[in-house]
């Protein structure tokens, strides 16, 4: 893995776990213990399909390039489904507050979104390899 693709992935999961922390404070002081440990699974849920989906996308963008806004779309598209078939899986469980489950699952996928268009749009990653047998004048 390259030193920016690490820094994107730093640059991600950290928001994500501040943004757990919080949601784990916020739902034990509203549903207690269940709720604590619902924020818990979902923080670790975003940083587990949304971590491992980097991961796999820069994969695929160094090793064939031409595939990778395909790659981008079905990622995300198969990520958002799959959080949602647990979310369903998990709606009428009583070992955690589902609530609270899928509320800290939600803020967690937009704070490690929003994180990632961040890294992306301050990365400063050159579109254009220079010509380095070209000597300017």
């Amino acid at each position: 893995m390259q030193s920016n693709d690490v820094r994107t992935l730093l640059h991600c999961a950290l928001p994500t776990a501040v943004a757990g922390v919080a949601g784990v404070a916020v739902s034990a002081a509203v549903a207690g213990g269940k709720g604590a440990l619902g924020a818990v699974l979902g923080t670790l849920l975003v940083l587990l399909f949304m971590g491992g989906g980097l991961v796999v996308l820069l994969r695929t963008a160094r090793q064939f390039p031409h595939l990778f806004q395909m790659m981008g779309l079905l990622l995300y598209t198969t990520q958002i489904l799959l959080l949602m078939i647990v979310l369903i899986t998990f709606k009428g469980t009583s070992v955690f507050d589902p609530k609270c489950f899928a509320f800290t699952l939600l803020a967690a996928t937009l704070v490690w979104i929003a994180a990632q268009v961040r890294s992306h749009m301050k990365a400063k990653i050159l579109y254009v390899e220079p010509d380095s047998a070209r000597t300017s004048s």
